[in-house]
């Protein structure tokens, strides 16, 4: 079984998700990302973050990214933790790809 990592941004964040299939999409400029792995709680110890992730994205069949939004794709050996991660300015080098003003202003 192929598992890949996935980040991208989304709301201010970047959001990194393992999937077993990653493709080009059917639209152009866009990723499509399907079958999803959450971690299975044979544990005591839940972590919240993924518990938000696996409700945020519960039910989703396929995600469909646009390019600009894919920081970067991995395949790896085995499924690891899904994350939220803050995008903090002085720390971190990403940048967001810029958007086109959202008031209905020409620029």
């Amino acid at each position: 079984m192929r598992i890949f990592r996935i980040s991208f941004h989304n709301n201010g964040k970047v959001y990194q998700l393992h999937a077993q299939q990653v493709a080009q999409g059917e639209l152009y400029g866009f990723i499509e990302i399907s079958d999803l792995l959450f971690g299975e709680h044979t544990s005591v110890v839940i972590d919240p973050a993924e518990e938000r992730l696996a409700a945020e994205f519960a039910g989703v069949q396929r995600l469909i990214l646009p390019m600009h939004a894919v920081i970067r794709i991995e395949e790896v050996e085995k499924h690891g933790q899904n994350k939220i991660l803050d995008i903090d300015g002085a720390i971190s080098n990403i940048a967001t790809f810029p958007l086109p003003p959202t008031d209905g202003r020409k620029r």
